[in-house]
């Protein structure tokens, strides 16, 4: 449809340009000869449509640069040689044409022709390389609009929560639930790990309490945090205190101030990936 466009619209102005050529002739009382002038303007149109996907590649070659003096020299040159071309093509075929028909042609080339020839082709080339442009644009606007929206991008598994803890100048990479309990230790906080490595990192029980409280990591005790996740039983004392018992036989002990966070143990369950082998057992004592 480009093509068509671009080619009938061409046609339709070498046409209005050979009758008005014609006229102005018979107006200075030369010969109207219309069939010349016609001929003179279809010759140059036919070289022109056979340059047009130059033309075309030159405009969407011209649109993916970057850089106005890219496309500048895109440009220049794509003027420079769709003119040398036309030129060219248009001598023979009129020299070809006339050769068929038993007559001459003589192209008279000189500078002056070759600038005459060359300015209108700038205009051409510009009228066309603008209209190639706007059909682009129009096609590509068309394209993104009846697109079919992209698939959601597969969802990536997230990675597994780890605590990294800062041990002087090195950082030491930590599971939550490897975490046994956290008590404060003066200007430090210790961590107990369930495999009995311990870590001592400078801190306060109460920023350690706000970054593990999603971890179920809590405070029973005010100089002490405890993993409910690991915890296997629970000794309620008269006093209001309890003792915890973790999964793999340590134990620690809670005041009773902080009782409430450890009342609702035996509804827990324990969370995907956390391997338990029972639930909580809580003990009461009488």
């Amino acid at each position: 449809m480009m093509f068509a466009a671009i080619a009938a619209v061409t046609l339709a102005i070498g046409i209005v340009n050979a009758f008005s050529g014609a006229q102005d002739a018979a107006w200075r009382g030369d010969s109207y000869d219309i069939g010349r002038r016609l001929f003179w303007e279809m010759s140059s149109i036919s070289v022109i449509l056979l340059l047009l996907p130059i033309l075309v590649l030159a405009v969407r070659r011209m649109r993916r640069a970057s850089g106005l003096a890219a496309r500048a020299g895109l440009g220049a040159i794509t003027l420079l040689g769709f003119s040398a071309l036309h030129i060219t093509g248009m001598a023979w075929v009129r020299k070809l044409a006339l050769w068929l028909a038993g007559g001459a042609y003589d192209f008279r080339f000189s500078l002056a022709t070759v600038l005459y020839e060359f300015r209108k082709d700038a205009v051409a080339v510009v009228l066309i390389a603008s209209t190639v442009w706007l059909l682009e644009s129009r096609r590509e606007l068309k394209s993104a609009a009846v697109a079919p929206p992209a698939p959601p991008a597969p969802l990536q598994p997230s990675p597994p929560d780890v605590i990294w803890l800062r041990d002087g100048t090195s950082r030491i990479r930590v599971l939550p639930r490897e975490i046994l309990w956290v008590a404060s230790a003066g200007n430090y906080i210790e961590y107990s790990l369930a495999d009995g490595t311990q870590h001592l990192i400078r801190g306060t029980l109460a920023a350690a309490e706000s970054e593990l409280a999603r971890f179920a990591i809590v405070r029973v005790h005010r100089t002490r945090l405890a993993n409910l996740d690991r915890v296997r039983g629970v000794d309620l004392k008269p006093s209001g205190d309890f003792e915890l018992a973790f999964d793999n036989g340590q134990s620690l002990g809670g005041s009773r101030r902080y009782r409430p966070a450890v009342a609702a143990l035996g509804s827990r369950t324990a969370p995907a990936g956390i391997a338990r082998a029972d639930q909580p057992v809580i003990h009461k004592r009488s």
